[in-house]
């Protein structure tokens, strides 16, 4: 190595770094494009020129291995330019072990260079005597790089992935580590509490998956086997003993060990700690087959972590990189970095909120001046109207021949007020100006900063072309991955959100949708499989579309699976159709799988998928056709910080339903609103949406409409649909979220909150909660029907009357009854609902029931609104078939004020009652 170069200049070395990830990328996936295609010599020129940039980077910080390594590559793709070679798939293999070793030694700290280069000799040595063959033509399997001993090939180092992925695997096993330790100590303390084990299955299935993502196969090993020995538990196949506990919270420290490794000391973990690995999977398997003694050989210690320090979730110590780091374009390493006009500036996630919120005042500060204007202009109008006024007079003043001094008097107030209307003419068109100017300069300010949140969707792909490739040789499968629409902006956490969901479709595409190429050929196939993710803006959305051309998903075998699983009855599984059988697939621990591999049969990955996607306020469906492939479609808001809203007025306050949560809005004539059952709805592209009044749910009073007109925003989904009744529908707008306080808690309906521009605050309603809400009011019986009011009727009081009785024929008649005579009535199916209704709309002004009811009779519900000190005061009448007079001095004994017969229904004895108590309706 070159020794006499000095490496301690930190930023030449950060930008070898950066050099190496941008370059890398470019002949990773280069590289997988060339693979079974004759490469175009524009694609062989990028390469070359990758290797070179590299190569020269490396040269200017002194690291030797990087330099020969490039070197080498270099020559490749310059013989294949020159069709000295055509590059074959085992050739790619070679070089992209080359790449993967460049990407591992740029990850090193200044100190553990020569380290490394010392340690990995033969293997260096071995890797760049393999690329160097590949122009010979002799690329034999005896070529390979040279190990220092044999490996099992399971354990065999797979390529890691870069520096910024790395950081991400360390604080997810320590985050989940602490769930399998906390989790094992509360297990062993309590052996009885089975339900944790479900918890334990998936933070180990966690680790597993993030593990094989960046490349750290000691880790897919350990957690596979502990995430089996877990499932083994769940089925009552074992029971976890102390011994076994220890057992396992050994391997979980073995796992934890590696949040402490650097870089390059995870790619050569195992070749250091081979033994202790196989020793430790032994005996973890040893759990679940129970074949373990107390004097079965254990290792002597666990794996101990080096003592590298470990890194921190904001900065990596290898590379500086933090933990917000810009991908830029690479600096030439003749170019100085001065003269780079794409220069990244770090700023941490703390300083950008701010940055974000003080955007938002501006905007909000910029827009207070425009009602000044508004009101300068309006006096303007008026001294306007002065003038005039003051000409009149002076006519008027002519023709009475007023004395010359008042002449005069009035002629000075004229031209003073001719100057005043000169001077605020002037400052109004200033100030004008300067509001349109604050106002379009605070706008593009607040979107700039916004934009600075947005990265290409590229950044969040990367890496995928690799898995797909590297799993579907593993299965024996032909698979390319198409990716479209890599340059659509996608906020930069939605970006890091949306990885773990992809990567589960496209593993569960690989291991279950695509065939194998023999049965492809059978069904008239290209033997090549085909997944392709694309990526577009819709409707101001971010619409990912997951599809492959592969075997899609049998229907059949999945309503047997169902009905397996014991989720529905055999007859409810039959009328199930596609849509319905499909969303099975998402739910907890289903899988269609038999038998438990690596990839798949845990019930898992799509359950993990639906669960993040909700989190970030998006949806994803699924279609299928068998015998042609099957297709996720996932629909994600563009930016977690700002949202797209339907602004509301209820009660008379603003509020926000994000737009990607909302069916459709209507405005419907409030003629249109029907009743069955007492439950209001209206009918919108011919189905019927319940109605609900938005006051209600959220607590604030009855929902009153206008005559004329009814606001409705439907939501729920495509199952279960209520349409939410509001004051008047604003508009949409584009809002800034600004997360509640933690201190807060969860309140109830409210997702997060923002401030409109005009400084006036409006909470984000969380229509998922909502919709719970929604449901809980139906449960209860306590939804109170949406009243009609107009101007002229504003003053009226409305007398609301509660009828409870258990016959639909009794119901309908004394509702028509009391509606025809103007009360306002709702209906209860026996005492049960009548009580609930009572406490839920708090208001009626009198009580009709029944006494022979189910659940509860009216002569306990009487008995219950009269012990009641907020209810004992509302007038209840007894109306029965019961007409003996100890039927009725029991009724009247327990408080009613009225007891009649149903015969009374045929005369005017009912309505009497009712206006001798609450009096009758003023027409």
């Amino acid at each position: 190595m070159g020794d006499d170069k000095d490496k301690s200049n930190f930023s030449l070395l950060d930008l070898f770094r950066t050099e190496v990830s941008e370059q890398g990328k470019v002949l990773t996936e280069g590289l997988l494009s060339l693979e079974g295609d004759n490469p175009a010599a524009s694609q062989l020129e990028a390469l070359m020129r990758a290797a070179h940039s590299v190569k020269g980077a490396a040269r200017l910080v002194g690291v030797e291995p990087v330099v020969r390594l490039a070197h080498v590559i270099e020559d490749v793709f310059v013989a294949a330019q020159n069709s000295e070679l055509a590059l074959a798939s085992d050739h790619v293999d070679i070089l992209l072990k080359g790449v993967d070793m460049i990407a591992s030694i740029s990850g090193l700290a200044e100190n553990e260079i020569a380290a490394w280069e010392e340690q990995h000799k033969g293997e260096l040595d071995g890797l760049l005597k393999n690329i160097a063959a590949i122009k010979s033509g002799d690329t034999g399997a005896e070529k390979k790089p040279a190990r220092k001993k044999t490996e099992p090939a399971a354990n065999r180092n797979k390529p890691l992935a870069d520096s910024s992925m790395l950081d991400l695997f360390r604080i997810e096993i320590t985050e989940q580590g602490k769930v399998l330790t906390d989790g094992l100590l509360a297990l062993e303390a309590d052996p009885s509490a089975a339900d944790r084990l479900e918890a334990l299955m998936r933070a180990a299935h966690s680790i597993k998956g993030a593990a094989r993502m960046v490349g750290v196969d000691p880790v897919v090993r350990l957690a596979h086997v502990i995430e089996d020995v877990f499932v083994a538990a769940q089925n009552a196949e074992i029971v976890l003993a102390a011994e076994d506990v220890d057992l396992l919270l050994k391997g979980i420290d073995t796992v934890l060990s590696f949040a402490a490794l650097s870089d390059a000391g995870m790619a050569g973990w195992a070749e250091d700690h081979g033994d202790d690995l196989e020793k430790m999977l032994g005996l973890l398997s040893g759990i679940r087959s129970q074949e373990k003694t107390g004097g079965a050989a254990k290792p002597e210690k666990a794996p101990e972590p080096p003592t590298d320090p470990p890194p921190s979730p904001q900065s990596s110590p290898a590379s500086g990189r933090g933990g917000e780091r810009e991908r830029h374009s690479p600096i030439p390493a003749d170019e100085p970095a001065g003269e780079d006009k794409d220069r990244v500036l770090r700023v941490t996630a703390e300083r950008w909120n701010q940055l974000m919120g003080l955007a938002g005042e501006v905007k909000v500060e910029a827009g207070w001046l425009h009602p000044y204007v508004v009101s300068l202009n309006e006096l303007k109008r008026r001294q306007v109207e002065l003038v005039e006024i003051l000409d009149s007079l002076r006519s008027s003043l002519d023709d009475m021949r007023a004395p010359k001094t008042v002449i005069d008097m009035l002629l000075q107030a004229q031209g003073k007020i001719s100057e005043c209307r000169r001077i605020l003419a002037d400052q109004t068109s200033d100030l004008d100006s300067y509001d349109r100017r604050i106002n379009n300069l605070s706008e593009k300010l607040h979107r700039e900063t916004i934009k600075t949140r947005m990265r290409p969707f590229s950044d969040g792909v990367h890496g995928f072309q690799r898995m797909v490739r590297d799993i579907a040789k593993s299965l024996g499968k032909k698979v390319k991955l198409e990716i479209n629409g890599l340059s659509v902006q996608v906020d930069r956490d939605v970006l890091e959100k949306m990885e773990a969901p992809l990567n589960h479709i496209l593993r569960n595409a690989l291991d279950h949708g695509v065939d194998l190429p023999e049965e492809r050929a059978k069904a008239g196939k290209p033997e090549q499989a085909t997944i392709r993710i694309t990526a577009t803006h819709s409707d101001g959305m971010l619409s990912i579309i997951v599809d492959d051309d592969g075997r899609g998903i049998d229907l059949e075998h999945l309503r047997k699976k169902v009905i397996e699983k014991k989720l529905v009855t055999p007859e409810m599984a039959t009328k199930l159709n596609e849509e319905e059988l499909l969303e099975f697939l998402f739910l907890p621990s289903f899988s269609t799988r038999d038998e438990v591999t690596d990839l798949s049969g845990r019930g898992v990955g799509l359950d993990v998928v639906l669960s993040t996607i909700q989190k970030m306020r998006g949806s994803v469906e699924t279609t299928t056709k068998p015998g042609e492939g099957t297709r996720f479609h996932m629909r994600l808001p563009l930016t977690m910080s700002v949202i797209s809203s339907l602004i509301a007025e209820i009660s008379g306050e603003p509020y926000a339903f994000p737009l990607a949560r909302i069916i459709r809005a209507a405005k419907l004539p409030s003629r249109n609103i029907d009743v069955l059952e007492d439950h209001q709805f209206v009918e919108i592209d011919g189905e019927n949406i319940g109605l609900v009044g938005a006051s209600q749910v959220l607590g604030l009073g009855p929902q009153v409409v206008g005559d004329e007109e009814l606001s409705v925003i439907i939501i729920g989904d495509r199952h279960n649909r209520c349409g939410v009744v509001v004051d008047k529908l604003l508009g949409q707008k584009e809002l800034a979220i600004q997360p509640l306080d933690s201190r807060l808690g969860k309140v109830q309906d409210v997702g997060a909150a923002a401030v409109l521009e005009d400084g006036s605050p409006v909470l984000i309603l969380d229509v998922d909660d909502l919709v719970l809400s929604v449901d809980s009011l139906v449960r209860k019986g306590g939804i109170a029907k949406v009243t009609r009011s107009s101007g002229d009727s504003a003053g009226e009081t409305v007398k609301n009357i509660l009828v409870v009785d258990d016959s639909r024929t009794v119901r309908e008649v004394e509702r028509n009854l009391l509606e025809n005579a103007g009360y306002r009535v709702d209906v209860a199916v026996d005492g049960v609902d009548g009580w609930n209704a009572i406490r839920a709309f708090k208001k009626y002004d009198l009580i009709v029931t029944d006494i022979d009811m189910p659940r509860m009779d009216g002569i306990e519900l009487v008995r219950l609104v009269k012990c009641d000190r907020d209810f004992n005061s509302v007038p209840v009448i007894i109306v029965s078939y019961k007409e003996r007079e100890e039927d009725r001095r029991r009724g009247m004994d327990v408080g009613a004020d009225y007891y009649l017969t149903k015969g009374s229904f045929h005369d005017n004895s009912l309505l009497d009652a009712v206006a001798d108590l609450i009096g009758e309706v003023e027409a």
